[in-house]
């Protein structure tokens, strides 16, 4: 299991591409399957048979005979694309963070090969990882993860985004592979561990609805403030 130098309580921005640009996912059963990994996999306790013991379950609904829930890492963002995803987590106790990535990207690798006869990792080597060391990085990165990536994916991408920048906001929050809703509408989702409400407050007080379009509108003209940020960002 990989090592890693973060300490407990580190904020880590993680990205996993797909091997050799490749999709990870084909289709909507894949992505709701990612979501449902985001929430089982992410539990100190395992089942090697857990998809099947979950089958038929709602959701988020654990078999009644498993062990009381104890996350290995805290889940704050996330968002899924058709050929990669990112996720913001929280290292919960030492190698917590590491063993709930080798979980997650063992299982899609093992169902989307199984389901589309592929062989091998799904997935471009090791995933990407960096530690958010202040608040501006952090408020760069949850609309780096949550609404710059959703709205690459509104037809016409980013510039027309921004041209008709409410209807591809309301797009955004209807997109249900991503935190963003949750954090907008302030609801609840079993796969967040913001537990000190640090994200939450983010969005309150720097990323609103207009604070996210001046982002974008800073991201979009190439400004020097993303310029400065831009490869920490995407962790290539």
């Amino acid at each position: 299991m990989r090592i890693e130098p973060y300490t407990t309580d580190s904020i880590i921005h993680v990205m996993k591409r797909g091997a050799r640009g490749m999709d990870i996912v084909g289709g909507k059963t894949d992505k709701w399957y990612f979501i449902k990994s985001l929430f089982l996999l992410n539990d100190a306790y395992s089942d090697r048979n857990w998809h099947r013991e979950t089958a038929g379950l709602p959701l988020f609904k654990r078999p009644d005979h498993w062990p009381e829930r104890n996350s290995l890492t805290r889940i704050l963002a996330w968002v899924l694309m058709p050929n990669h995803f990112h996720l913001l987590l929280q290292e919960k106790s030492e190698g917590g963070t590491a063993k709930f990535m080798q979980r997650l990207c063992g299982s899609m690798s093992l169902c989307f090969n199984l389901k589309y006869k592929n062989n091998g990792s799904i997935f471009q080597g090791a995933y990407k990882a960096k530690v958010v060391d202040d608040d501006s990085y952090l408020r760069h990165l949850l609309f780096y993860i949550q609404v710059k990536n959703v709205l690459e994916l509104y037809p016409g991408g980013l510039v027309a985004a921004l041209k008709n920048f409410d209807k591809a906001w309301e797009w955004a929050l209807k997109y249900p592979f991503s935190s963003l809703p949750v954090y907008v509408f302030g609801s609840s989702s079993p796969i967040l561990g913001d537990d000190q409400g640090l994200i939450s407050q983010v969005h309150k007080e720097a990323l609103s609805k207009q604070d996210a379009y001046e982002m974008l509108k800073l991201y979009v003209d190439k400004s020097d403030t993303w310029s400065d940020r831009i490869k920490e960002l995407i962790l290539e």
